[in-house]
């Protein structure tokens, strides 16, 4: 063996495994995320949770939170889920620019989405006005609330939903229709079972977004507040330790829906093999 080979052969048998590297790499990340929550949560013991969560004002955000993210989820599963089933099978002109139009919320910075929403629904437009002028205002309500969650959270349904259609078979649902069912039959049945289980993620992903935006809600309605909006005024009050209350209701909230769909819906954390 030359001198080379021999050189060659050390500083391989050195070098650490790639997955190892790989692992050690991602470990930094992991801290990264854990370590917020570690020292977050260590800040409990020092502050009245229980009691602050009983305030008018805490319960009040919660209620306002517990009422606008179902409804927003709700609105935009109803209008997203078809959405995504006919960008999963049909070919059109300006399908890309739709698909756009669907990815652009997420990418948009939420308080240029609130001021963009102003734009269409202030009480100046003429939606806005009009709306107004019939007893239903679109800002500074919880109706406000909701259009600023859906702006910025419908996009995760459609996104997820459509990749749970565009992993259907296709054949599949040419069989239902060789059966004799007609469309909105075979998607009922066929199309819909076998999505279900991306359209719950996205429902759970849209729910979860809803439950903590920010930067629209204030925008459109920072009045009636909630959670996140609450958050914010007893930070800007009280720094961290006033909001710690909240932020663990919230965290638990969101939490807990995670889990339950993750335990009865069978929505995966990994990719299965």
């Amino acid at each position: 063996m030359s001198l080379v080979d021999a050189t060659r052969s050390v500083i391989n048998s050195r070098r650490l495994p790639p997955l190892l590297v790989f692992g050690l790499l991602g470990g930094i990340l992991l801290v990264y995320f854990a370590l917020p929550f570690v020292v977050f949560l260590g800040r409990t013991g020092s502050v009245p949770v229980v009691e602050t969560l009983l305030e008018t004002s805490s319960t009040t955000a919660v209620r306002n939170s517990l009422l606008t993210a179902p409804a927003a989820t709700a609105v935009a599963t109803a209008f997203g889920v078809p959405l995504a089933y006919v960008l999963a099978r049909k070919t059109f002109p300006g399908k890309r620019l739709i698909e756009a139009l669907v990815v652009l919320p997420l990418v948009v910075p939420p308080v240029v989405g609130g001021a963009m929403l102003l734009s269409v629904v202030g009480r100046f437009t003429p939606i806005g006005a009009a709306a107004a002028r019939a007893g239903v205002p679109l800002t500074g309500s919880l109706l406000g609330v909701v259009l600023a969650q859906m702006f910025v959270a419908a996009p995760f349904v459609v996104i997820t939903a459509r990749a749970g259609f565009g992993a259907v078979d296709e054949r599949l649902e040419q069989a239902s229709r060789s059966l004799g069912y007609g469309p909105i039959a075979t998607f009922r049945h066929v199309s819909l079972p076998l999505a279900s289980r991306a359209i719950v993620a996205g429902i759970v992903l849209t729910f979860a977004r809803a439950m903590g935006e920010f930067g629209a809600t204030m925008m459109v309605a920072y009045n009636p507040r909630t959670m996140p909006t609450r958050i914010w005024v007893d930070f800007i009050s009280g720094g961290i330790d006033a909001i710690v209350p909240l932020a663990l209701a919230l965290l638990a909230v969101t939490l807990v829906v995670v889990v339950t769909v993750q335990q009865f819906a069978g929505v995966p954390t990994v990719v299965e093999r």
